[in-house]
């Protein structure tokens, strides 16, 4: 599974919770997820479990706390660790 066919997938799937609807109009793979669409933490976990149920895979706690750490790379929609679990 490619990034293009992950990002739409993964933009339905975080548009819910996500509270700056406008920076949806830019969702791409360098959006941060906490900073940009303003997702909380309680929600990405959300976001981490309606994840795994779409695309059939299981998110390890480790890469699950990097997404929950502001500030770090792997906010992004498409963090290597994230992208790496769905090509699984």
């Amino acid at each position: 599974m490619t990034e293009q066919d992950i990002l739409p997938k993964l933009k339905i799937i975080v548009t819910p919770y996500t509270q700056n609807k406008p920076a949806l109009d830019n969702f791409g793979a360098e959006t941060d997820l906490i900073n940009d669409l303003q997702i909380n933490s309680a929600n990405l976990v959300d976001v981490v479990l309606d994840v795994e149920d779409q695309f059939n895979i299981e998110i390890d706690n480790e890469s699950m706390d990097g997404m929950l750490a502001q500030r770090q790379p792997q906010n992004t929609a498409t963090d290597t660790t994230t992208l790496d679990a769905f090509r699984t």
